[in-house]
């Protein structure tokens, strides 16, 4: 037997007009149809309808790990400092924290990821081997301080997440409790109905080696990943890899300089040569911890300041700004060349491969200069795949062409290894007797964010359009208005709910069928079962929302019907 829900006595305010500030389709569908309501900036309350669907999303994720041997556990969101200072995070997430003190001035902060406590846990609960390999796991809510909280519960300053944790004595039990969950994570986003991609990452601030992201493409994403239309490379922007090989310079004339008045950027530049811009060298100042670096890539292309960070972290990137050259007669804005560069790192793109020959500038105003080679004329640091990737860049496996699209984020896999483990001294008792470090794993998968991907995927020009795993309801029973029709619906809903369908009947008196109907299309429930014209034959109207088709057919046979889909 199922709950029968009664519009009539749900708390639920539809709106006909998007809110003035939503941006994105989830933003938007989801106030209207009355799942969520703002509270602040990035921060939502999930009204009646929003909880049954966030719930949904929750049961299918616990079955899912549950089935790979998950053992759940519910951490405090309200934690100490220290646990995040030993690992360094609690500077690196910066502005990202919530920091408070309690009366005492002790320093705390709310949980944007728990890494450090599962370490501590396991170390106090694990002490042999035999303890291991074990796998945690909570559904919980997490907190970041967004700078631009923005498109809904897409991203919000708190936010519902699943968090898993493998702990593991070997490597390749490490490398069986990564694929376990990646297999798990494959069936909860075909079970939740999202179309998803599983591709490689970078491990960023987390650390670790192997990464995979799972991203649901849609255009309110706010990560970019590619996929090759030719073989099963796929990956997200910042992860892609460019292999540039050597070129042959030695027939490439001495350096000479040019005098180029008034051309301090690339198009300037290119216009006054008569040359295109991916034949000049564009060197980027910034400054990683505070030191300035210059980062060279063609001049056709721009640098991805997210790559870089990525490649770069824990430490912080930032531009130069006016004040930064003050003091520094060796940078010359809008002229800068890495030949005679002193006291400066210099970063390169692979594009930027030894021997190649670049239109760059002379570090003196008003001039540039043409044949200066890579490896000749000036060396390079560190080289590092930095540039926004491109539709048709090569694909690092095959060499075809990339796609590129934008897509959320739903899901995150890494392999951490012992970095936890050794800052916290995380040993069991190994079989030899001898201490044994532990190695881990982590895996998210944003909740929250899920239900917003369903929304941004499913949706259509009439509202939400939920699959039924996460729904809130099987089937909207309309009651068109008469007295009635309002007495066949409850009827029916009655029957159907006794024989365990999930079903919402609309009840609500003086609500013309017309906003009834709108409202039913809008809520996005599976099934759609109209009591209306023919409601004393016993004849009701049966709608598939995702399909639009419907038939009319009697009260028994739209029980049966709706009753054998469930099972």
């Amino acid at each position: 037997m199922a709950q029968v829900q009664r519009m009539s006595r749900l708390m639920i305010k539809t709106l006909r007009d998007d809110p003035a500030d939503a941006e994105t389709l989830n933003h938007k569908l989801l106030v209207r149809a009355g799942y969520v309501r703002r509270t602040a900036a990035g921060i939502w309350t999930w009204l009646p309808l929003g909880k049954k669907v966030l719930e949904n999303v929750t049961r299918v994720v616990r079955e899912e790990m549950d089935a790979i041997g998950g053992q759940e556990v519910l951490l405090p969101a309200l934690l100490p400092k220290e646990p995040y200072e030993a690992s360094g995070r609690y500077d690196e997430y910066g502005d990202l924290l919530f920091r408070l003190q309690d009366r005492k001035g002790a320093d705390y902060l709310l949980g944007p990821t728990h890494e450090e406590i599962f370490t501590q846990v396991v170390k106090d609960m694990c002490s042999s081997y035999k303890d291991l390999p074990v796998i945690l796991y909570q559904i919980q809510t997490k907190y970041r301080d967004e700078a631009r909280p923005r498109a809904g519960v897409l991203r919000g300053r708190e936010f519902q997440m699943k968090d898993s944790y493998s702990f593991d004595t070997t490597d390749e039990g490490l490398a069986e409790a990564y694929q376990l969950h990646r297999a798990a994570y494959i069936r909860i986003f075909e079970r939740l109905g999202l179309d998803h991609r599983v591709v490689s990452a970078v491990s960023g601030a987390m650390g670790g080696s192997a990464s995979e992201e799972f991203l649901a493409p849609a255009p309110a994403g706010e990560d970019t990943f590619v996929d090759c239309p030719n073989c099963d490379y796929a990956a997200n922007t910042e992860a892609v890899t460019f292999v540039a090989t050597a070129a042959d310079a030695s027939a490439v004339p001495a350096v000479e300089e040019l005098d180029t008045p008034d051309t301090p950027t690339i198009e300037t530049l290119a216009d006054f040569l008569g040359v295109p811009a991916s034949a000049t060298l564009k060197n980027l100042l910034v400054k990683v911890d505070g030191e300035i670096v210059a980062v060279g890539v063609p001049g056709d292309r721009e640098v991805d300041l997210g790559k870089l960070g990525e490649h770069l972290a824990p430490a912080e990137v930032e531009l130069v700004t006016a004040e930064d050259f003050v003091g520094r007669p060796d940078l010359v804005r809008g002229y800068v060349g890495p030949q005679g560069l002193e006291k400066v790192r210099y970063i390169a793109d692979p594009r930027v491969a030894a021997g190649t020959s670049w239109i760059t500038g002379a570090n003196k105003e008003g001039v540039h200069a043409r044949n200066v080679v890579a490896g000749r004329d000036f060396e390079v640091d560190q080289y590092l795949d930095v540039v926004v990737v491109e539709a048709d860049d090569p694909c690092p496996k095959c060499g075809t062409g990339l796609r590129v699209d934008r897509a959320i984020e739903i899901g995150h896999i890494f392999q951490l290894g012992r970095k936890y483990a050794d800052i916290f001294s995380l040993d069991v008792l190994g079989q030899q007797g001898k201490p044994v470090r532990v190695t881990m794993g982590s895996y998210g998968i944003g909740v929250s964010r899920a239900v917003a991907a369903l929304a941004e995927q499913t949706a259509d020009d009439k509202g939400l359009c939920w699959p039924r795993e996460i729904a809130p309801a099987d089937v909207h029973v309309v009651a068109a208005g008469k007295a009635l029709q309002t007495e066949l619906a409850l009827d029916v809903a009655a029957k159907l709910g006794d024989a365990g369908v999930r079903v919402m009947v609309d009840d609500r008196a003086g609500v013309s069928p017309g906003v009834k109907f709108t409202d039913a299309e809008l809520i996005g429930v599976p099934k759609i079962l109209v009591a209306g014209r023919r409601s004393a034959e016993g004849v009701v109207e049966l709608k598939d929302r995702r399909t639009g088709e419907r038939e009319e057919i009697t009260v028994d046979e739209a029980v049966a019907r709706l009753t054998a889909d469930l099972a």
